[in-house]
């Protein structure tokens, strides 16, 4: 049998990132809290929780909280069928949702589509940030049970949706694109003019490029992981950057940001991938992703 005081104390621990945090979560003393992971660990023969700060999951600790993150669900959907079974001696425990998403989609879309689901539910969302090229691996590790991601191939145990694709736009300041490309946007002026990346993962200037001079470019570039700072710096004149055209259409329209290429877009196809355990019950979830996404992206043939 499992231990679920136990296996109740690793998720906290990770969902919080402390023993003393997770001990308030749970009503209990940081010392329970301890010995309750003390004790589960020395049974698996495994540990379960990086001690740190914060403290992370182990890969065999992320697989327990996975578990713990679906039976959370089952056991709200069950209470909201038989109310009576709910222990109203204890305090009531939160569901938390474990989702993956690229920093572009939540500075743009993403955000207006979990704001509905939370404001008709008493979910709690743990949105984690990585690249869209990268979110799957989240899902493939059992770190989310969904995931915005450009992946369209279904990851082991999961849906796919598609999404639509998420437009970006080449831009700079008229003043950065007078100093640094005085005769033109060439292949030459690229590879001096400083660009804006967000980091190490993103590609989106370097497929841009390719795809406008038809091989690839290196060019210098400022570091900057923030979809907002992106923008700000594109508007300072700091670089040129792949922005999203949510974001850079008033400014475009403005002629504060103007594009290197007119007519020239980029666009990113986004999928919502998600454990098919957890789909069934997080249908309002999907639906809300998808309808936000359906309004807000690009959708074929448009």
């Amino acid at each position: 049998m499992i231990d679920y005081a136990a296996a109740r104390a690793v998720a906290a621990i990770v969902r919080t990132g402390s023993f003393e945090k997770a001990a308030l979560s749970l009503h209990v003393t940081p010392s329970a809290v301890s010995q309750r992971v003390k004790q589960l660990e020395e049974r698996l023969g495994a540990v379960l929780i990086e001690r740190g700060t914060p403290c992370t999951a182990t890969e065999k600790g992320a697989l327990l909280c996975r578990h713990m993150e679906r039976l959370g669900i089952l056991e709200k959907e069950l209470m909201e069928h038989l109310p009576g079974l709910a222990d109203l001696s204890s305090p009531s425990r939160h569901v938390t949702l474990n989702v993956a998403t690229n920093a572009d989609s939540l500075g743009t879309w993403f955000l207006e589509a979990i704001a509905s689901f939370t404001g008709k539910t008493d979910y709690l969302m743990n949105i984690a940030i990585d690249d869209q090229d990268h979110t799957a691996d989240w899902l493939r590790r059992g770190k989310v049970l969904a995931a915005v991601t450009s992946n369209a191939d279904p990851v082991q145990g999961c849906r796919v949706t598609p999404l639509g694709a998420l437009r970006y736009h080449a831009t700079a300041s008229p003043q950065f694109l007078q100093r640094h490309f005085p005769t033109g946007v060439t292949a030459e002026a690229c590879e001096t003019a400083p660009a804006l990346t967000f980091n190490q993962k993103d590609r989106l200037q370097h497929i841009w490029t390719r795809r406008i001079f038809g091989r690839e470019i290196s060019f210098p570039t400022h570091w900057l992981p923030s979809t907002q700072s992106f923008l700000e710096a594109s508007l300072a004149g700091m670089g040129w950057a792949l922005n999203p055209a949510e974001l850079a259409r008033d400014h475009l329209a403005s002629g504060r940001l103007v594009e290197l290429v007119p007519g020239k877009p980029l666009d990113v196809p986004l999928f919502w991938q998600i454990n098919r355990l957890a789909a069934k019950h997080l249908h309002e979830l999907t639906r809300a992703v998808v309808r936000v996404a359906r309004d807000k992206l690009v959708q074929p043939g448009a």
